[in-house]
Order: structure tokens, then sequence, then C-alpha cells
């Protein structure tokens, strides 16, 4: 078996050495390794050996072997390393290269993920819910009557089977008070969808980002604080803040929130929406649970939303809300985040 096995060594080794490509070299794989290759061969005649013999002849059996794979892919590499040293031997490397355009987050991405983060550090966790609504959670969970303008077909989107695009991101809000009792502080980032004309500010879909927080002894003076945080960690220190009353069918007392500053023009600007849940938003909620959870008597908290898409506008001093959903490069190459 020696007298076969160390020629075919020898003999293998001086092949692959020569191999001039790889194909060759592929070719020579199959002749030495390949199912009816030389050394397969030998391997087969191992059962003829004396059962004495077989342990030696078995180990140099497997050195050949491995001496013969170890050069092809040795080989093989050289070859390959040849190959990509032809293919560059034509390049100038001091060509300038070709530009690569580099993407950014969109406006709307980083001012909604500035906004969370303020939110987050005053301890509002995320939460989120489905686009696609029932008339309860939109609106009568929210203490909208029926014959409320929101709820007409000129203002929501409803779809064939009575559901409807959610006009607010309260939904999320009530969906977290149906699973979870009291206390609850929460925020609820996404979209929004309503039937307006659209034009320089208004679209069909937008973004809101809005806040619940139910606790005992939760107050006004909580919501005050809570809002003019939010608003100048935005706008910055010296940003001015007002509320003014208004109504919101599911908050008692309400408020539209305006601001002021320097970098703004000097001139009030609405913002936003707050006010204190009103308690038959919590009546609402214990018929839906079956139980006593949001005890009005015991709870008490606040509610804001704020349109992520206005905000934008004003920060970035836009004239047209449409910019922010036009695709135009032009105009979105100016945002890095």
């Amino acid at each position: 078996m020696n007298a076969v096995l160390e020629p075919l060594r020898v003999q293998a080794l001086a092949e692959i050495a020569a191999a001039a490509d790889p194909r060759e070299l592929d070719a020579l794989r199959v002749r030495y390794l390949g199912r009816t290759g030389s050394i397969s061969q030998v391997s087969e005649r191992m059962k003829e050996l004396p059962k004495e013999e077989r342990p030696v002849q078995g180990r140099l059996l497997n050195e050949v072997r491995s001496a013969v794979a170890s050069a092809l892919d040795a080989r093989a590499q050289m070859l390959q390393r040849d190959t990509d040293r032809s293919a560059l031997a034509g390049l100038d490397v001091t060509l300038p290269g070709t530009p690569v355009a580099s993407g950014s987050l969109h406006p709307i991405t980083l001012l909604m993920d500035r906004a969370v983060a303020l939110l987050r550090r005053m301890g509002f966790a995320m939460a989120d819910g489905p686009d696609i609504e029932t008339e309860w959670h939109c609106f009568d969970a929210l203490n909208t009557p029926a014959d409320h303008p929101a709820r007409n077909e000129q203002d929501t989107f409803y779809l064939p089977d009575g559901r409807l695009l959610r006009t607010q991101t309260s939904t999320v809000q009530v969906r977290v008070m149906e699973r979870a009792a009291p206390p609850v502080r929460i925020i609820a980032p996404g979209a929004c969808y309503r039937r307006d004309e659209i034009d320089a500010t208004h679209l069909a879909q937008f973004n809101q980002i809005e806040g619940l927080y139910i606790d005992e002894g939760v107050s006004l003076a909580d919501l005050r604080d809570t809002v003019v945080f939010f608003v100048r960690g935005l706008f910055g220190e010296q940003t001015e803040v007002r509320m003014r009353p208004h109504f919101f069918p599911f908050t008692e007392p309400s408020y539209e929130i305006d601001i002021r500053s320097a970098a703004l023009g000097n001139r009030w600007l609405e913002l936003a929406g707050c006010g204190m849940v009103d308690p038959a938003v919590f009546a609402q909620m214990n018929l839906r649970r079956g139980d006593n959870a949001y005890d009005p008597e015991r709870w008490t908290g606040f509610a804001f939303g704020f349109g992520i898409d206005r905000l934008a506008m004003i920060l970035a001093g836009l004239p047209d809300i449409r910019l922010l959903v036009e695709n135009d490069l032009r105009f979105l190459g100016q945002y890095r985040g």
C-alpha cells in the first residue's frame, strides 16, 4: 500500500502546483478526491489488507488525503489572488469615486423622536393601537354625541363595514384604559385621518402625539407644568405658553395651547388642545369594563394632543404643509438627524 500512496501523493501535489486556472484545479479535485478518484479507490482496497496492517495504512491514507485537500485549497486561494490582481491591474486609484447619495430621516420622524424623548423623560410610556377603529373607540368612549359634526361622513373616513379610520390617536388611550386600571401615564404617537380639503395647512392624513395621565390627585397644575416643559423643550426656554378656555367633548375644563417667542416672530400661535379628563369618559370606561376601576371620585387625569405636522411647520418656518409629503429631494435633503 505504501508503494501506491507515496507516489500518488507526490504526483497529486505536483499536478496541483502546476494547475493554471480554477477549472483545471477542479478537475484535479475530482480526479483525486472524487467518488471514483484515485485516493477513493485506494480507500476501497483497505478492506483487502490484513487486520494488523489496516491502522498503519489507514493513518497514511488520511495523511495523503489531507495533504491533497490542503494543497487544492491553497492553490485555489492563490489563483483567486492572481485573478483579483489582474482585474485591478488597469485601475487608476487616483480617479475620483462615484458619489453615493446618503439618506436621512424625514423631518416628521426627527420631530416625533424629539417629542417622544421629551415626554418619556417625564415618565410617559409608549402605547400603540390600530389605524382602523370602531365608532365606540373613536367617539362614544370619548363622550362625543351622535350628532357631533366630527361623526359626519363629510369629516370622517368610514369603511363599508361601519368601521372608520381613526380621526385622533385618543383611540389608543381608550384601548389602554380598557386593558389597564389606573394609574396610567402613556403617550400615543401615530397617523390620523380626516376628510379635510388638502391645502397649505391641511392634509387628509397627518401625525399626532397624544398623552394621558390618570392618577390620584392629578390637577390642572400638573397639566400646565407638563405642557410648559414639553413646549419649551421643543421651542426653547424663552417660549411663552398660554392656555385659553375651549371645548372638547372628552375633557372638562378644556383648553387651547398657544405659544409665543422671538424665534417665532413674537406672535401667538395656536399649537394644541388639552384638558382634564371628563368624568363622563370614566363612566363610559367603567361600563365597558364592567367594574368601577375608573372611579371618578378617586381618580383624576389630563389629556393633551399635538399635531406633529403643524409643529414641524412652525419649527422649520414652512409656508406649506404639503412640502412634508411631496417627497421632493431638494426639500428633504436639508434635514439631517
